[in-house]
């Protein structure tokens, strides 16, 4: 089996396991992040296969919607790989991607925490996917999906939680642009994603510049 027979294999599965998700964390936005994470590779020296199942499996079993076990998505993208004729370090170094991927558990503070530049890769054109026009719908997506408020002027946002309350947070979505949305961009890794994340932030503030002035009647 040769490299693009395995992305192939790992597509297939990743759309099989995701048809009915959630419309933010459903295939689309896998190919999306995919397409990303290509798009950076092309100036970076890394392990393209790597980058790429790393790409393909990041949610393949995403805590939130598993009751918030973390080690559900790493353990079904190890036990996937293991048919895919690859090297134990290669596996390994997926998993680890997976399990660091997310923007919760960067605010947990950990010395030991793994990282690697194929990770930075993966993690810039995951978080491009929660930033612009496609960030926008993705957050009142899930909003509408957990049953969240649009929007309460009463609740404010809270842009400096750990991890642990950010995983119990309820906030209206649209705190979460204050809490996550917004602070991408001075947390990208690589030269492509700094570059491209310039446009998706100032869209973002755009948008709440307008939703201010819809919500108070006065555009």
């Amino acid at each position: 089996m040769n490299d693009a027979q395995r992305i192939e294999k790992t597509i297939a599965y990743v759309q099989r396991e995701l048809k009915d998700s959630e419309g933010g964390h459903d295939w689309f936005h896998i190919q999306r992040v995919f397409r990303n994470t290509l798009h950076i590779a092309r100036e970076e020296k890394i392990d393209l296969l790597v980058v790429s199942l790393a790409a393909l499996l990041h949610d393949i079993a995403d805590a939130k919607f598993h009751k918030g076990d973390e080690e559900i998505g790493p353990k079904k993208a190890a036990s996937f790989m293991a048919d895919l004729d690859i090297s134990e370090e290669r596996r390994k170094h997926v998993v680890q991607i997976i399990r660091h991927i997310s923007y919760k558990n960067s605010l947990e503070a950990s010395k030991s925490r793994f990282d690697s530049r194929e990770l930075q890769v993966v993690r810039d054109a995951d978080r491009l996917d929660a930033m612009g026009a496609i960030g926008i719908a993705r957050a009142f997506n899930y909003g509408g999906h957990a049953g969240r408020k649009l929007y309460d002027p009463e609740v404010a946002p809270n842009p400096k939680m750990d991890k642990a309350t950010y995983k119990k947070n309820t906030g209206p979505t649209l705190n979460h642009f204050y809490e996550k949305l917004l602070l991408l961009k001075d947390l990208m890794h690589t030269e492509t994603g700094k570059k491209l994340a310039e446009k998706r932030h100032q869209y973002m503030l755009d948008f709440l510049e307008e939703f201010y002035s819809e919500w108070n009647g006065v555009s």
